[in-house]
């Protein structure tokens, strides 16, 4: 049987494609058509189309388990997240915004601190920073950029207001994904991007590359830059991998680099040291230097703080830049922009309780069946309570921790995310996603036109992380003005150097 969207409900929550029963959003009306257009038999071939290209490109995530890592072929869902690129227009303009005045924050905190001194953001705030790095102090970056790649999450409510849930400003991961799935889609649904403008993805290598050579302590044509990852254990290991082929840069290991005597970095290569301009770090703060950080750290470099502090070789993203990357930080954002930036935020926030605050606390004490409670540094999904699905030793647990230690918590409502349809077996359901678009930051500021789009594979789940039941779709920002993007010729990503 066809699909019918006069059978597929939403329900309450806000749907990225169908607002009612039959009514299809204006961007997503062609997608819709064609998905309508075909049996069921040739859906089925079309998703086996998908899991082939899946398997045959080799596109996999690490599951970190008891028994050890496991490689798991990428969850991926063929109905595309479709949003307008007029609404998507202001979404770019605020993330620009956003992670502008982010870096603006980081850059003040290790210098003058005005904005503590101003009373917008509390000193207390800073001094029990788990990420503040008193090493970084005095460190002025170049462009006064830290947070060079960006990953903030989106989602948007029942209201259809898109927010900004959090920013990832360490090691945000995800694009390789985002591009991938595109290829997937374009393999799938061939017909629909000749026909369509969707905006394109593909550039996302080339504008990487150009920022981090932007950074680069010495000016000519081809600096010399390389992705610094642990190595093939670490859960990213795939996007590393990645992101250095579709750059033409070398990846590296901590083993690979050295800090010499004129406290410049070099890669061992069989022509002998060539000197590093720029290092894109996959790696933690504590772990990529052993003796500025961690002296049991194998994974990093011995003397490359010395090196960034001395403005011998650019980080990206710089060490000290998850000060900013705090999800009590997070709620300080929109005074950040009125502060640096004398501008009212295009993007707003979740409300958010913070616990450290007496009044917020004994709020979120009250009502922590139904509130979200987050650790104020932790990432993907873990050390959150859930408060709606939660039990009561589950709760009294939470109470304890956040009377013992306020400044590590903070609490959101519940937020109905917005639903997109999702094949599951012969049937279109609704399936609760989130957004990741990706910011970089150097010379010039760059959005990715969409981004990751994470999906709760789970019926009724707001868990979207691949690591906890999550999947993926590609995202289409379609323009309905205009000749389609995705068949117009595209300058290659692809750098070349000398050897």
């Amino acid at each position: 049987m066809p699909i019918n969207w006069k059978n597929y409900a939403p329900g309450e929550f806000y749907d990225e494609l169908v607002s009612s029963p039959g009514r299809i959003r204006p961007a997503a009306r062609a997608l819709c058509q064609h998905l309508a257009s075909l049996s069921h038999e040739e859906l089925s071939q079309c998703r086996e189309a998908a899991e082939l290209a899946i398997r045959v490109m080799g596109i996999t995530f690490t599951v970190y388990t008891e028994g050890g890592n496991i490689d798991r072929e990428w969850p991926f869902d063929i109905i595309p997240r479709v949003i307008d690129a007029t609404e998507w227009r202001r979404v770019e303009a605020g993330l620009k915004q956003r992670v502008t005045a982010l870096n603006h924050f980081i850059n003040d905190i290790y210098n003058r601190q005005l904005i503590v001194r101003d009373g917008i953001v509390p000193a207390e705030l800073l001094k029990q920073s788990k990420n503040f790095r008193p090493q970084c102090v005095d460190m002025k970056p170049r462009h006064g950029v830290w947070a060079h790649v960006c990953g903030s999450d989106l989602v948007r409510g029942k209201d259809g207001v898109l927010y900004v849930l959090e920013d990832n400003l360490r090691v945000p991961s995800g694009v390789s994904y985002m591009m991938e799935n595109r290829q997937v889609m374009k393999r799938v649904f061939p017909d629909l991007f000749e026909q369509q403008n969707i905006l394109p993805v593909d550039d996302y290598p080339m504008q990487l590359f150009d920022t981090l050579a932007s950074l680069s302590p010495r000016h000519h044509d081809s600096p010399e830059i390389v992705v610094l990852t642990p190595g093939i254990y670490n859960s990213a290991y795939f996007e590393h991998a990645y992101l250095a082929q579709q750059m033409g840069a070398e990846l590296v290991q901590g083993s690979d680099l050295q800090v010499g005597s004129d406290d410049c970095v070099y890669m061992r290569h069989i022509g002998g040291l060539r000197r590093v301009d720029v290092i894109y770090r996959r790696i933690d703060d504590l772990f990529m230097d052993p003796e500025a950080f961690n002296p049991d750290s194998v994974l990093g470099v011995p003397g490359l703080m010395r090196a960034w502090l001395k403005g011998k070789v650019a980080l990206a993203n710089a060490p000290g830049a998850g000060v900013a990357d705090d999800k009590v930080v997070y709620a300080f954002v929109p005074e950040m922009i009125r502060y640096y930036l004398s501008e009212e935020p295009l993007l707003p926030n979740v409300p958010t309780y913070l616990c450290m605050k007496r009044d917020d606390r004994a709020y979120v004490l009250e009502h922590l069946d139904e509130l979200v409670v987050k650790p104020a540094n932790e990432s993907g999904g873990y050390g959150m309570l859930m408060g709606p699905h939660s039990t009561q030793k589950e709760r009294q647990k939470f109470a304890e921790l956040i009377k013992a230690e306020p400044r590590n918590y903070v609490a959101q409502p519940t937020l109905a995310l917005s639903t997109t349809p999702t094949l599951c077996g012969s049937t279109m359901e609704p399936r609760h996603v989130d957004l990741r678009p990706f910011i970089l930051q150097g010379k010039s500021t760059h959005v990715t036109t969409g981004g990751l789009t994470r999906v709760a594979l789970v019926k009724g789940s707001l868990v979207v992380n691949s690591s906890q039941g999550g999947g993926s779709k590609d995202t289409w920002i379609v323009d309905r003005v205009g000749a389609p993007a995705e068949t117009q010729p595209r300058k290659s990503a692809r750098k070349t150097k000398e050897s």
